[in-house]
């Protein structure tokens, strides 16, 4: 991956900000404003070096002296190597039961269920529930039977 650097001038001053107090404070928040700043264009923060810097003073003489500045660098746009692609796993696909023997009841008759029952182990024929009035009797008999058992 290939990159490209921006080097700018470390702030000299602080800068002013709301709840910002003291020197060190507005110093601070001028660094963290053109880091922010420059984060929003896609630059990252390298690090802060101090590199000297010969300068003329006079007709022959020089002088050096020292500046602080800001290294940010960034992906070069359409860089082949900062593209990575990914494969995707396949997609799972749940197995469904296999089907069972028809044991359901009829759609005309009412299931009861236990209380606590999740999968419809307990579903039985309401013995209360009767076709006909003819079928009366019976349901009866099956009732009291369910009662007498122990």
């Amino acid at each position: 991956m290939t990159f490209e650097y921006k080097v700018i001038p470390s702030p000299t001053r602080g800068q002013k900000g709301k709840g910002v107090k003291g020197p060190e404070g507005r110093f601070a928040h001028a660094l963290e404003s053109q880091m922010n700043l420059l984060a929003g264009d896609g630059w990252e923060f390298v690090r802060a070096e101090t590199l000297p810097n010969e300068e003329r003073s006079g007709l022959t003489g020089s002088n050096t002296t020292y500046r602080s500045v800001l290294v940010f660098r960034r992906a070069k746009a359409g860089d082949v190597a900062a593209f990575q692609p990914e494969s995707l796993a396949p997609p799972k696909t749940a197995e469904l039961p296999a089907p069972q023997a028809d044991n359901t009841p009829s759609d005309d008759e009412t299931l009861v269920l236990e209380e606590n029952d999740k999968t419809g182990a307990s579903a039985v024929k309401d013995p209360d529930e009767g076709d006909t009035l003819q079928d009366v009797p019976d349901v009866l008999k099956k009732r009291v039977e369910t009662l007498e058992r122990p």
